[in-house]
């Protein structure tokens, strides 16, 4: 229980210091490079080709 209390209070800590004005700006811009980041690398990867799919059936409709 004890030990479950110092990670309480080191994660309570962290947040006090991160939301504090000049780390929270850095803070704020690291979470913008990882969401930018992963976004352009989410956007870079090729799309998976479906396999084992053969013709539509017939009786599908046509646009």
């Amino acid at each position: 229980m004890e030990n479950e209390a110092g990670r309480a209070a080191a994660i309570r800590r962290l947040v006090r210091w991160a939301i504090t004005p000049p780390q929270s700006y850095a803070v704020y811009f690291l979470a913008l490079v990882l969401v930018a980041g992963s976004s352009f690398y989410a956007g870079s990867l090729a799309p998976k080709k479906p396999s084992g799919l053969g013709p539509p059936p017939v009786s599908a409709p046509r646009n």
